[in-house]
This record gives C-alpha cells, structure tokens and sequence, in this order.
C-alpha cells in the first residue's frame, strides 16, 4: 500500500531550508528491449569471464575436499548478497526511491539515500564482524557435513573469515547500482560484476602458485573484488550529484518504509537462492565432489538466468514502480506481459539445449582428465539436466516478482515463496533419500527439487497477479505458444543429429571440444531463429509496450 504522505512532508529538513543541490539532467530513455540489450550485453561480457573463471578453477583446484570448502566459503557472502544486495534490499530501495524522485523532487532523493547508506553501511560492519568470528559456526551452519572431516572443516572457517567481508562491499554496491538502475544508468551496475571475474581469474593464475593451497588464493581474490567493484561506482554516482554521505537516522520515515518492505521481501525474492543453498548444506552429506559437482552444472544453468532473466527484471522494476506511482494500471500489465514474452523467447530454448547437450558442454568447459575426470563430467550431468529443467521458472520469477514489489506488496511473495520452500525441502528428502533404493539420484536429486519448487513459486506468482487484475493477458499468447514450440522441436532435431555426428567428446582435444561445442549451440540457434522467422516472428514485436 503506498504512503499517503509525500517524502518530503515528512523528512526532518523543509525543502525551502535545504541547500541548494544540482540535478542531473534527465536521460532520454530507451525501449525496454534497448534498455534489457545494453544490461544483458554486459551481463554476457562477465559470464563469458565467469566461465572462464570456472574453466580455470576446474584445472587450478578441481572437485576434490578443498573445492568443497572454497565453495562453500564463497557461497555463503554470494548467497547473502543476492538476499539482500540484489534481493530484498533492491526490491524495496528502488520503488521508494521511484516514490520519493515522483513527489519529493532531488532534494528529497538525496536526503533519502544518504540515511540508507547510513543504516545500511552500519548493519553491514556489524554484520561481518560477527560473522568473522563466529566463522566455525557458519561453517558448521551451512556445511556439517564437514564437522567429521577436520581438515576440510577447518579450511572452510578459514576461507570465510576471507571472504564474508565481500558481503559489505557488494551490497554497498548493490545500493549504489540500484541508485544508478532507478535513473536508467543500467550499463555501469551490469558492466561492475566483470571485476569479480577479473579479479578471480588473477588470483587464481597468479597468486595460486604462491599459496601452500591455491585455494586460500582465490578467497583473498573474492575479498579484493568487493573492494574493487564499490570503488568503481563511485564516480558514476558522483556524476548524477548523488554520491552518499552517510547518515545515520533509523527514524528517516525511507528508511523506515525500506525496512518494512524488506523484512518479508528477503524470503520473498530469494526463495530460489535459498533453496540452492539448502542444496549444499545436504551435499555435504554426500560423497565428496557433490558440491563442486552442483556448483559447476549451477553455473552452466545460470547463464542464461543471468543474462537475459536479470536483464528484464532489472530494467522492467524501475519502469513497474514509475507506472505504480503515476497509477498507470494498463501499462505496468503490458511491461509485465512483455516480460514474460521476452523471458520465455530465451528461457525455453536455453532449457532445451542444456538438457540435450549437458555433458558436452561441460567437457568443453571443464574437462582435462586429472583435476576433473570423466566421473566428475558424467555426474555434473546430471544436475546440469536437473538444473536445467527449472531455467523457464527460474527466469519467470525473475520478472514476476516485480509485479509485487513495484507495488510494495512484499508480503504475497513471501508467502508464495515459504510455500515453494517447504515443497523443495521435502523434495530434497524424498529424492535423495527416501527413494534411494528404487533411483539413485543423489545431488541430482537436491536439483531437480530446486527445479520443481521454482516451478511451483513462478506458478502461483503468477496466478496471484492474474486473480488480483494487476495482469490481464492480452490476445496473442496462443500463436505466441505456437511459434515457441515449433521452433524448439525444430532446434532438439538439430541438436541431436549433430550429437549424433560428432561421436566422442571426451577422446577430442580440448580446442575440438570448443569449436565442436561452439559450432552445434551456431547450428541450433540458427535452426530456432530461422523457424521463428518463417513463422512470422520478428524483432519487432518485442518493441516496448510502454511509450
């Protein structure tokens, strides 16, 4: 429900007492398709560099018990920020903020976001701290299945005192990217990831060699990229006049109004994030490679979501709020219905393609016969399948959840998303535990559950909007449907019958597997497009909804 009160009312300083503050000049705004373009053209640059950062961790530490603990040690601070730095705290932050720029004007904007950056930044220091000396117990929390192996446990303690400080520096950076987002700076906050890979892959190359255990290397590497990625939003900041000079004031009624909306929202938009972590913690009960094994097929199915699923979501919540606080119902139900357009032209192809050529792609990217084995490919294959199955939902709640958050409704989501929860949890028991004697899925298992639980969340997201009128489906989706499934069935055709013709992929050499691997995802894309156009299909039809 919005506030009746206008910002500026309420802030503790009158606006005609407040030094003068220079406005950035309004930007020309682009479509939302030119706008989802540029955040997931940079998006692609540093997953392109994540897999690379991937392909080197394969041959610099493996999937063996020191992977394990790195992974785990990097998961957590990674996880926490997607809950707060790209989770909850932007679902709040940026409709606020879009309320206080339509009614208080820069003054009220810059007022407001100098007293979050205060409370932010003071809970964030608390928060690593604690963390930094409670590290045994966080590694007991998120992995006990290590407490028996007093090596790999003790690694894991070490590693998060390293790494956890990332969390303050990336959410901080999450502030700052959700500041430029809202005033259609999208490029900067989608280009900043590019650091950590860059960062990581350095550590790894170059300061590995120097460490008793390379793997000590890569969470300094982690550590330097959060340091590396606040400062470089900072002049950027500066250029639009909104760079933070923390205050600190919990009874700023922003914040206060953030906060709220926050404390449901972390559970809300986050359930997926949640869920994979839930994952870990039970493959530390498995065999050991389990978790690396799901790390490394997370990241494959991850691309695409992280792509092309947070591109639209990025651009389309700044562009929902707008629409929310000029009441513009129609239009926030057409960016809505052209998110999910966008989303599903991606998502289902990306799904096809990564259950067909899974292990393919993984000994293309990871494969080199010692560090990780034709054993290590074949079970990575498995959760990659599993994964993969869950990118349509994954990448619709991506988009969904916005249509709730624009509308400061955080409380829906998050009972939508305790419901996916607890379905996923007794997926994960079921799965891997209760039918081990009849299939013997094991962390396959923790990802097909993560699969079907999205499903579930995207599912009553949407029915939620639908019941409510915040979405009403426009004529088109049955031709729309058609199009889409034509034109997969016509990519897994050509997929398979170049499996088919490329035999072996583990007897090639790792630049065959490239080229070979390259060349068939050319092949079936060329086949998806080629079928969309010949249907009808084109570019255009994805122009913007909104004027």
């Amino acid at each position: 429900m919005r506030d009746n009160n206008p910002p500026q009312d309420s802030s503790p300083t009158p606006p005609q007492q407040r030094s003068p503050l220079k406005v950035p000049a309004e930007k020309p705004r682009r479509s939302l398709l030119g706008s989802s373009a540029i955040v997931g053209a940079m998006t692609m640059l540093s997953r392109i560099l994540g897999l690379i950062r991937d392909v080197v961790f394969a041959r610099v530490i493996g999937a063996d018990g020191f992977a394990d603990a790195f992974f785990v040690a990097f998961k957590i601070p990674n996880f926490l920020r997607r809950l707060f730095a790209e989770g909850a705290f932007a679902q709040a932050f940026v409709p606020v903020l879009s309320e206080y720029r339509n009614e208080g004007g820069h003054a009220a904007v810059k007022e407001l976001i100098d007293r979050v950056a205060g409370a932010l930044g003071s809970v964030l220091i608390l928060l690593t701290v604690v963390a930094v000396i409670a590290a045994p117990m966080l590694a007991g929390l998120f992995a006990p299945g290590f407490i028996g192996d007093a090596a790999k446990f003790q690694a894991t303690t070490e590693m998060i005192r390293v790494t956890f400080p990332y969390l303050l520096f990336i959410s901080l950076t999450g502030f700052a990217g959700g500041i430029l987002n809202s005033y259609d700076r999208f490029a900067v906050p989608a280009f900043t990831p590019v650091w950590l890979n860059v960062c990581l892959i350095g550590a790894a190359l170059v300061a590995a060699p120097w460490f008793e255990r390379p793997v000590f290397a890569l969470a300094w590497g982690v550590c330097a990229a959060g340091v590396i990625q606040m400062l470089f939003q900072i002049p950027f900041l500066a250029a639009i006049h909104l760079l933070p000079r923390p205050k600190l004031d919990w009874q700023y009624p922003g914040v206060r109004k953030i906060l709220r909306l926050m404390a449901p929202a972390i559970f809300g938009v986050s359930v997926s994030q949640i869920n994979l972590l839930l994952d870990t913690v039970i493959a530390s009960f498995l065999p050991t490679g389990s978790v690396s094994w799901l790390y490394y097929s997370d990241r494959l199915a991850e691309l695409p979501l992280g792509v092309f699923g947070v591109a639209a979501a990025t651009v389309i919540l700044p562009n929902l709020s707008r629409q929310h606080a000029t009441k513009s119902a129609e239009e926030f139900s057409a960016i809505l219905d052209w998110a999910m357009r966008f989303v599903l032209l991606i998502a289902v192809p990306a799904s096809v393609a990564l259950m067909m050529i899974a292990e393919p792609l993984l000994a293309a990217l990871f494969y080199d016969g010692s560090e990780i084995d034709q054993r290590d490919i074949v079970m990575a294959g498995f959760s990659l399948r599993a994964y993969a199955l869950g990118v349509v939902a994954f990448m619709l709640i991506k988009v969904l959840a916005p249509g709730y958050f624009a509308r400061q409704d955080t409380k829906t989501p998050v009972k939508i998303g305790l419901v996916a929860m607890a379905a996923n949890m007794v997926m994960n028991l079921v799965f891997v535990y209760l039918l081990h004697h009849y299939f013997t899925l094991g962390h396959a298992g923790l990802a097909l559950a993560t699969s079907l639980a999205a499903f579930l969340n995207a599912g009553l997201l949407f029915r939620g909007l639908r019941s409510r009128g915040v979405y009403c489906a426009p004529r088109g989706w049955g031709t729309f449907a058609g199009i889409l499934l034509l034109g997969n069935v016509v990519m897994a055709g050509t997929l398979y019958l170049g499996l088919v013709q490329l035999g072996d992929w583990l007897a090639m050499t790792f630049m065959a597997r490239v080229l070979a691997v390259l060349g068939l995802c050319g092949l079936g894309f060329a086949a998806y497009a080629v079928t969309l156009l010949l249907c009808g299909f084109r570019l255009s039809q994805l122009r913007s909804p909104v004027k």
